[in-house]
């Protein structure tokens, strides 16, 4: 029994200590790509939104900032396209749909708006970004905590990122995902590692071409 809790005390320190450095490592290698201020983010093709949930027929908080701060890039001219990508694997959780006809009552042109139906996690989002949807550059539009995660794995998967925080006052729970975040990001740096691939490689949809808004599950 003693042996066993020397092994378990041993193996939470390793652990901790894989998170520390992970972290450390990422935090370090993207936190000067991340931009708050909207005059002095480069411009961009291609703006990539991630998913957070949805309430009915109604983004989430953190999903509506996120469209509103990619909104406003458009509007803006820095960017020209917008590349949606969250969860549809259930019916009753159509956060896409939701995502493309708020940026289109919007006023986002829909020949702009590119559709990923299958971004389950961001790992899959931004490897799909690239193999699928054909993305070199883009600035990758998140919360604040999430940022320097997608960034990473754009970069790793062969995506020049530049991250743009769409904080937008306090949010309910952000301590919390901020905190669990820690272990994504250790999580994300093992994926590189063994090179994982997402579950679904459908066919390709090049961000230079036809827009996919219109499609179903493409």
């Amino acid at each position: 029994m003693k042996k066993l809790f020397k092994a378990a005390i041993a193996f939470s320190i390793l652990a901790f200590l894989v998170v520390l450095v992970s972290n450390y490592k990422v935090n370090n290698l993207t936190k000067n790509l991340i931009y708050s201020d909207l005059q002095t983010l480069p411009k961009t093709k291609v703006a990539i939104i991630f998913g957070a949930g949805i309430n009915g027929d109604k983004p989430s908080r953190y999903l509506k900032d996120r469209l509103d701060a990619g909104i406003s890039l458009y509007k803006n001219n820095k960017i020209d396209k917008i590349l949606l990508s969250g969860d549809n694997g259930r019916n009753e959780h159509d956060e896409l749909t939701v995502m493309k006809l708020y940026c289109y009552e919007n006023g986002v042109d829909t020949n702009k708006i590119y559709v990923d139906y299958a971004g389950f996690d961001s790992y899959s989002t931004m490897y799909r970004a690239k193999h699928i949807f054909k993305v070199d550059t883009a600035v990758l539009i998140s919360q604040q905590y999430h940022l320097n995660r997608c960034i990473y794995l754009g970069e790793k998967l062969g995506i020049k990122c530049y991250g743009f925080s769409a904080n937008r006052g306090i949010y309910k729970g952000y301590k919390y995902y901020a905190f669990r975040e820690k272990i994504s990001i250790t999580k994300a740096v093992l994926d590189v590692m063994i090179k994982r691939k997402p579950k679904y490689l459908r066919e390709i949809v090049d961000i230079n071409g036809i827009s996919n808004y219109t499609k179903i599950n493409q």
